[in-house]
Formats: C-alpha cells, structure tokens, sequence
C-alpha cells in the first residue's frame, strides 16, 4: 500500500500571483488534484493512502496522517492558507516522523537481523515549493538543516531521518509573473538549484524546476511513474574493472585500455523494484541483506545502521548458483549506468557476486549473499538475494541432499 505524502509551501511567498493570475499555492492545490487522477488510471491505485503536511509549526502542520480519510484530506487542502515562515527542515522532519510513526511497533526494519526488502511500506513524499529562501522564527537559514532530535523511539537506530523505502521528490515552481516572450522549449525538466535539490537526491529521488503549466503537468506525470514498490540501495563496485567483453563472447584483451577513474558505473543510488505476489497482493521473501556489523553480545546497543545499505559487487564473473528446493528472492534494478554496463556485455550466463562490508567476523568484505545477473532476454539485471556465503552452503546442502535422498 503506496503512501504519498504532500508536504505544501505554506509560507507567506506562496501567495505571489503568476502570469496566469492564479497564486503558487493555487497552482500547488490544483497539482495535488491532479496527480490523484492521473494516478486513479492505475488499478493499484486503490491501496493508496495520502497525507498531507504544511509548513505550519509542529503539530500543527500534520492536516492528515494516519488516522484522516480522503475527504478530510481533500477538505484540509482545500482550506490551505499561505500565512507562515519557509520552515522546510522542520517540516521535512515532521513528515518523516510521520511516515515512521509505526515502523519499531511493526519490527518493519528487522533492526539487528538483516533488512528485508520484502518488508516495505513504500512511500513518496512530494514537496510543492517556490524555492524561497528559508526562513524561521530567527531570521533566514542559508542551508537546509533538519532537526537532529526524534521523539519516535527507535529513530536513534537509523542515522538518517528517512528509510530505504521513502523518496524525496519536489517541485519548485518558478512560473514567472509576465507572460514569457519566448516560445516554450519542450524536453526533459531540469532539476532546480534550490536546498532542497541535494535532500532528494539524496533519498533516491529527485526535484523538478517547474517554469510553465505544460511542464507542471509532465512533471506531474513522471511523479505517477515514480510510484513504485521497491527499496534504495548503494552500489558500488570493488576490487578491479572487468576485462571487456567481444560482440562473440570472447575477451578482448587487445582492445584499448578503458579510461582512468571511476566510471558512473562503478556507484549507484538506485531502487530495486520488490513486486508484490500475484496471489496474494503482498511481496514475498525468504532471505534478508546482511547488517554491516558482526553482533556483539557483549553490547548494550546496536550500532546505528545507513539508511541505504552500501552493497559491494565484485566484477569477477561466476556460475549463477541455485539447488532444487532452496528458495531464493529475484529483484529487478532501476534502469542506471550499472544495468547499462552490464546488459551491454550481453553475458546472461555469467554473474557478479555482491556483499556487505563488515557482515563478516573475519574479513572486512565479508562472504557474498547474492548476486547481479543480467536477465536471458538481456532486457533488466536483477539481483539474486541468497543464503549468507552461499557458495559455501550450498555445495553442502547439495551433499547432504544426495546421501539421505531428495525427499527427505
């Protein structure tokens, strides 16, 4: 059940008229009405459930959470006013707090026993701005800085305010108040310079500089298409670079040596895409990723995780390993210049090995629990979730299955 939360520019600046004689915050309400109904064309849309947030001092600026219906959600933005201060850390923490409200009652983190990308409450806050400087009740802030302290219980066991299941987009609105001589230039939509780029881009999401109607409208689009059941992760490669790959499969060892310096290829913030079981509605797993620290028993904490595992992925090509009746957990990759650089080796047979570093007791890179492999139809890469050291366990489990029978 996709949540999507609206976090709405309240402050006094919102109330400056466009070109089109209509307010920022006008055209902020109108786009929140009309994401509902470009989103009401997908069938899934029916698990959806919306919050919305202002930029009003906490409580207050939670207009509905968990408890609201969709007609106090709709009433609630109806009845927005543009009348405070640009306090948009505080009210970024607010709706973070908000969406983790019941995350350590429901153990959905699995804190201390491996992250489970199967346990996931996907969520896409949308913060509609005009990129104004910010401002509190002591006077103008150069850089965007959320409060430290949570009164969740629990917050302290995840270093960021946000989950790996929880994306930052925004759209800051910069239509002008003339009408532009010039004609619009259609294409993709840029990002915008405000301090709430880097905070987005960090969670895995992104903002769009929003200039004109038609583009708040493609923008509004591809905000649908980012609603999508799945969690952020890092990746990035160790050890050296793979030797390149002929059109025949055949190293070519005399080609010209690749460039220097890391690649885009070598890390990448992207999401995995965890779909639900046709059956059942929900995801299904069996296998968690590994924490990034051998447990202490000795202390009295656990240690803090990233809320984005850093998954390492060595380049040295292996035999895709699997056995009869073990289960294992298949995730599509998000279109990156990782799934790029490995599609375009067109080696389906062949995998990569992934690990977490420190989920070892006597190596700092620990043993692999997975894999990268491009699919056969080489259309996706997707990452195999196993057993921890699967090449070890699984030989042995093969063993043991040959001397007492299949069966058994």
């Amino acid at each position: 059940m996709p949540i999507l939360l609206f976090l709405i520019d309240t402050s006094a600046s919102m109330s400056q008229r466009t070109h089109l004689g209509t307010t920022y915050l006008d055209i902020a309400k109108g786009a929140v009405e009309t994401f509902m109904k470009l989103r009401a064309r997908d069938p899934a849309s029916r698990g959806d459930r919306y919050m919305l947030v202002t930029f009003d001092d906490p409580p207050y600026g939670i207009k509905a959470g968990w408890k609201e219906n969709h007609a106090t959600f709709m009433n609630e933005l109806k009845n927005l006013q543009a009348v405070g201060l640009s306090t948009l850390g505080q009210s970024l923490r607010t709706s973070f707090d908000l969406l983790n409200l019941n995350r350590l009652v429901t153990g959905i983190d699995n804190y201390g026993q491996g992250r489970n990308p199967f346990f996931l409450e996907p969520s896409i806050i949308v913060t509609i701005t005009d990129g104004n400087k910010l401002t509190n009740s002591s006077g103008i802030q150069d850089e965007l800085h959320l409060p430290l302290n949570s009164p969740l219980p629990g917050s302290e066991l995840t270093k960021e305010p946000f989950r790996w299941d929880q994306r930052l987009f925004s759209l800051v609105l910069r239509l002008p108040g003339l009408m532009p001589s010039e004609a619009e230039q259609l294409g993709s939509v840029p990002s915008d310079e405000s301090a709430i780029t880097p905070m987005c881009e960090v969670t895995g999401g992104r903002s769009y500089c929003v200039c004109t109607q038609r583009m708040l409208l493609q923008c509004l689009e591809s905000l649908v298409q980012k609603v999508q059941s799945g969690v952020v992760l890092n990746f990035e490669k160790t050890g050296p670079d793979p030797a390149p790959v002929g059109e025949d499969g055949i190293l070519e060892a005399l080609k010209s040596a690749p460039p220097l310096g890391p690649q885009l290829w070598h890390s990448c913030h992207k999401l995995i895409y965890v779909r639900p079981n046709h059956k059942t509605g929900v995801p299904v797993g069996h296998w968690p990723i590994p924490e990034s620290f051998w447990p202490d028993q000795n202390s009295p904490t656990l240690p803090p995780r990233n809320a984005h595992p850093v998954v390492k992925f060595s380049c040295v090509d292996c035999d895709p390993m699997v056995i009869d009746k073990l289960p294992f957990d298949k995730y599509e990759l998000e279109p990156s210049p990782l799934t790029q650089y490995i599609l375009e080796r067109k080696s389906p047979l062949t995998c990569w090995q992934v690990y977490v570093n420190n989920s070892g007791k006597y190596s700092d890179l620990g043993h692999p629990f997975g894999y990268l492999k491009a699919s056969t139809a080489l259309n996706c890469v997707n990452l195999f979730v196993m057993p921890y050291n699967y090449p070890v366990l699984l030989p042995l489990l093969e063993m043991q299955s040959a001397r007492t029978g299949p069966d058994q």
